[in-house]
């Protein structure tokens, strides 16, 4: 591997890693030694990038920065011709759509070798069952981007349904089911709320005030110690 690869490399693994991440990880990654580690990000913040951290430390890469694009693996095309699919197939027409205009834009780019991978039908990813609700899922996207409530009309098992003030923070598609995680109000507590039970929902004018990003890291880690428990309960 050429020393310009592996600084695109390197860079990709550092943008991968949202927080602090060890220069021992780094060399496991990139497969290459501790030492070259050093070397290279001292490179890379002599060609500008903002890299914070020392050897020992850790090293965090700060928004900013580009180098020059490299093309895609065979292996990350199909990656991204799988997800494509899946998108386009498992959530709804604006993700779908999005999810198209999004490859075509890759495809737009590749060199004409790297066409045929892009276009190798070598996945099939069934089609999503349509949920009985008819429930706008950029309404949903809507919300959680501007951190807004929802109000929304939600039937329990038996069918009897209650109104619910919730904060959507995250959508889930699990296996043929849709879900919106959020804080409901009128549990005062993290609840699931699956897509065909809602009934009738709306974006509201009032703002959750916490960070969306932080109720979701909340969430997920009560979701991993209510796992730990229940795994150390089980013989």
């Amino acid at each position: 591997m050429s020393r310009s690869h592996r600084l695109i490399e390197l860079m990709q693994v550092l943008r991968r890693h949202r927080g602090v991440v060890s220069g021992l990880e780094l060399a496991r990654e990139a497969g290459v030694s501790l030492r070259t580690i050093y070397r290279d990000v001292a490179t890379l913040q002599e060609m500008g990038a903002n890299i914070e951290g020392e050897a020992g430390v850790g090293y965090i890469l700060r928004p900013g920065f580009l180098l020059p694009p490299m093309s895609f693996t065979e292996e990350e095309i199909h990656a991204l011709a799988a997800g494509a699919q899946w998108v386009s197939r498992q959530t709804d027409e604006a993700l779908a759509l999005a999810a198209q205009n999004a490859l075509a834009k890759i495809g737009g780019v590749l060199p004409a070798e790297m066409q045929k991978a892009l276009d190798d039908d070598a996945f099939y990813i069934g089609h999503q069952q349509k949920d009985v609700t008819e429930l706008d899922l950029r309404l949903v996207r809507q919300a959680m981007r501007e951190q807004r409530k929802m109000r929304i009309l939600y039937a329990d098992q038996a069918g009897a349904p209650s109104e619910r003030t919730i904060w959507p923070i995250m959508l889930g598609f699990v296996e043929s089911r849709r879900f919106i995680a959020g804080w409901c109000e009128l549990r005062e507590d993290f609840r699931l709320f699956r897509i065909d039970r809602i009934v009738k929902a709306e974006v509201l004018s009032d703002c959750y005030l916490r960070n969306r990003r932080g109720l979701v890291k909340q969430w997920r880690s009560q979701r991993e110690l209510a796992r730990s428990a229940l795994e150390k309960k089980i013989p």
